[in-house]
């Protein structure tokens, strides 16, 4: 798969001829686009999603990958760190890194140490269902990404960590990565199959479980990007190795809501409307049926209809609504869903996998689950309201990992957004206990 970046429109390159002075290497150009999806056939990186077609080595050659990797991985780290800069590709695992300067970070000079790529594949985030997709239908994708990466860092070898509950995908990597051995690619990948920990699908608590520890969350600093798996000299990527500088969506929908529910690949920026209908033919009932969208999988927060009419699919454009792209992973609510029910048993959720290092997130997840717990019911008092969103308050920031953020984020977009629908409840209940 070539690295390429779309060519620039002449006019900027006019601009640049005219300019005084050139923008720093690896500078992305500037957007000029104003609408955005949908994707053409032809860009499109994964091209095998639904495994409709072989995807073994003999039929990801004949779709394009491992096209000119031997030149690029030729051309050397320097080159293949500056395209990505260029490219503006952004880390999927949530945070929405630039890639470009992380991947910078890690081609640090040696001390000696060994060098190791870490992919994480662990995709434990409810709602989300990509990576597992790309592993069983697109193997060879990663394994190129990997090649690729590994270059551009000066890794000695890379280790994929899959959730373990990935059978299929498990078994088709392997295979992949075989037939790449046999090809003659010479770099070597080793697959290491987790426990199910969500815990473990955050950067330090998958090098501890990878070590063999207990999957922990690290103290930061030091930084994965200064002491890596096994106390090696740095190397850490995520989801982001297998589309080089591509973007692919998430999955969208939710059985009961939109039909049929689908991983999609798509342009970044594309408005959320215009993907739920085009790619999972509308909200049941119609647009004006829903009640309301978590964009980014299960720990971002819930965002309204009235705000699902204009937003956009990137980062920025989430931020700017009070919420994250996260994983992509969009989850429609029609206007028959319980959303107190559906916050709540997310929170449940939380409560469950918190490793239970931090304090704020052991006991603050806890005292959120009880009085979600009451809300369902509709058995508690207003007051709690603004007690539940100070206790989350406490949670987000106040742990060593992004778990307690992740389990305080979708109760705060409950509040913000679905405050009338818990008072309402509260109501009724009050009423009926009269009665």
């Amino acid at each position: 798969m070539c690295l390429a970046v779309a060519a620039l429109p002449a006019s900027l390159h006019v601009q640049r001829f005219q300019s005084t002075q050139a923008p720093p290497p690896g500078t992305p150009p500037p957007q000029t686009k104003t609408k955005f999806g949908p994707l053409a056939d032809e860009d499109r990186i994964f091209t095998n999603l639904y495994g409709r077609h072989d995807w073994r080595l003999k039929g990801a050659l004949k779709r394009g990958d491992w096209y000119k990797t031997k030149e690029i991985v030729l051309k050397g780290a320097d080159w293949i760190v500056n395209e990505i800069k260029t490219s503006g590709l952004r880390g999927r695992g949530g945070a929405g890194f630039p890639s470009g300067m992380k991947w910078s970070f890690m081609n640090k000079p040696g001390d000696g140490r060994p060098k190791y790529l870490v992919v994480n594949a662990d995709e434990g985030e409810p709602g989300t269902c990509k990576d597992r997709e790309i592993m069983r239908h697109d193997p060879h994708k990663l394994v190129e990404g990997c090649l690729i990466a590994g270059r551009a860092m000066g890794a000695q070898a890379a280790y994929i960590y899959i959730r373990g509950e990935f059978y299929n995908e498990a078994s088709n990597m392997q295979l992949a990565i075989a037939e790449a051995y046999q090809a003659g690619y010479d770099f070597d990948v080793f697959m290491h199959r987790g426990a199910g920990a969500y815990i473990c699908g955050e950067e330090t608590a998958l090098i501890e479980s990878l070590e063999g520890k207990q999957g922990k969350p690290r103290l930061k600093p030091p930084f994965p990007a200064d002491v890596g798996v096994f106390d090696a000299q740095p190397q850490y990527q995520c989801e982001t190795v297998a589309v080089h500088h591509h973007w692919p969506s998430g999955g969208v929908g939710s059985p009961a809501s939109v039909a049929p529910p689908c991983t999609v690949e798509e342009e970044m920026s594309i408005p959320l409307k215009e993907l739920i209908e085009r790619h999972c033919g509308g909200v049941t009932g119609g647009w004006d049926n829903l009640l309301g969208v978590i964009p980014g999988g299960s720990s971002t927060p819930i965002i309204p209809k009235n705000v699902c009419d204009d937003v956009i699919m990137d980062f920025d454009g989430l931020i700017a609504a009070q919420t994250s792209l996260g994983t992509a992973a969009i989850i429609v609510m029609d206007k028959s869903t319980d959303v107190i029910k559906a916050i709540a048993r997310l929170i449940s959720f939380y409560k469950h996998e918190s490793c239970g290092q931090c304090t704020p997130c052991r006991e603050g997840i806890g005292w959120m689950n009880k009085i979600m717990t009451r809300f369902v019911k509709g058995d508690a008092q207003p007051a709690e309201i603004d007690m539940l969103w100070e206790i989350s308050k406490q949670i987000e920031g106040h742990t060593i990992c992004a778990l307690g953020d992740g389990a305080a984020w979708p109760v705060q977009g409950l509040i913000r957004h679905f405050r009338p629908e818990i008072e309402k409840r509260m109501q009724l209940h009050a009423k009926r206990a009269s009665n």
